[in-house]
């Protein structure tokens, strides 16, 4: 797979933790400049970002300057001689950042969602070759991301980068969106071609989390980061709690470490390998235990369709959940985590059950 560097802006620079930064919003000439000028001095820079219509919730919000911001991007390309990203959502802004000569567009979450605009970009971007990058879906549903990728290839397309930037939640949280590490690990799975990288603003909503959220991306190997920046965040129109200056986001960057894939320790090397093969053992036993719970499962559903019981029991469920999440606080496992397991295994016992009380034969 190639470097992210080298397919968003056609050469590997070196940067060791690749970062795209800029202001959420193109504010005015000004402000653009003298953010550029600052970010130019971070040496993982290989782009920089900057919002010229945005997409907001709710009317009466800025919603971006529009087309007139893209005449300020050019001025500020000339004068410093780095590349740009904009975020476009239909046809329209697609056509009119190509014609302004933007080396960089990204979908945006908002869009990710719908096929409809996602294929409307796909055309408008038939036979160029310029990089995209395609933001997750606000919920978390892996399909749409990589179906929005899949359109994207079918036009051609195929400078292509995901960006993470975590999903919407209805609960309480102390990040702006929840960042459900495991949806971009199974991105990686499906589109290992696709190098992926993380949007830190927009998961931590407050510039306070932006260290922390960056350096986890990175120990699960995502490629760089996308970080909002602004030389004066706390008069930024939009998205102010989450940006950072310029000099705040080369400190942030000095802190990141990006860990070795591989020990380069021989006597780590051996005790991770004996450990991992430790992990090993203990997952074949969960299967075998899983197997003879299988048989048990049959068991209960030869003898439910013989005495004419229901499959599905609400007040056994419930024991089940009250005993293995007690016994979870006990062990000190995560809660959250066991009820799913658990969900995931009852849910093949009512298969199994299901498929005995029909006359088929159940499958391991």
């Amino acid at each position: 797979m190639k470097n992210v560097t080298e397919i968003l802006i056609g050469k590997n620079n070196g940067a060791h933790i690749p970062l795209i930064a800029g202001p959420c919003s193109a504010e005015s000439h000004e402000q653009l400049r003298l953010t550029v000028l600052e970010l130019i001095k971070i040496p993982n820079l290989i782009a920089v970002r900057a919002g010229v219509w945005k997409p907001r919730t709710r009317p009466g919000s800025f919603e971006g300057i529009g087309e007139h911001a893209l005449h300020w991007i050019n001025d500020v390309k000339q004068e410093i001689g780095v590349k740009f990203a904009v975020e476009v959502a239909n046809s329209w802004q697609t056509e009119s950042a190509l014609k302004a000569g933007i080396d960089i567009l990204w979908i945006g979450a908002r869009t990710t969602v719908n096929p409809f605009y996602v294929q409307e970009i796909a055309e408008a971007l038939r036979g160029t070759n310029v990089p995209v990058m395609i933001k997750n879906p606000i919920h978390a549903d892996l399909g749409l991301w990589i179906g929005a990728v899949e359109r994207l290839k079918k036009a051609g397309l195929n400078r292509l980068v995901g960006v993470h930037r975590g999903f919407f939640t209805s609960g309480t949280s102390v990040f702006r969106n929840d960042p459900k590490w495991e949806i971009p690990v199974d991105f990686r799975t499906f589109m290992p071609d696709v190098p992926l990288l993380c949007d830190p603003s927009h998961i931590s909503g407050k510039r306070d989390y932006i260290l922390e959220i960056s350096q986890a991306a990175l120990d699960l190997e995502m490629d760089g980061l996308m970080i909002e920046s602004h030389y004066r965040p706390e008069q930024a129109l939009s998205d102010s709690d989450q940006q950072v200056t310029p000099a705040h986001l080369k400190e942030i960057m000095s802190a990141l470490i990006r860990r070795e894939e591989i020990p380069t320790n021989s006597n780590a090397l051996e005790s991770l390998s004996q450990l991992r093969h430790l992990i090993d053992e203990l997952d074949h036993e969960i299967l075998h235990l899983l197997e003879k719970r299988k048989h048990i499962v049959e068991t209960i559903g030869e003898l439910k369709r013989n005495n004419n019981i229901t499959v599905l029991q609400f007040k056994r469920w419930f024991e089940i959940v009250n005993d293995r999440s007690q016994l979870a606080r006990i062990l000190g496992l995560d809660e959250d985590v066991v009820l799913e397991i658990f969900q995931l295994i009852h849910r093949s016992s009512i298969k199994i059950q299901q498929q005995i009380l029909q006359g088929k034969t159940s499958e391991v």
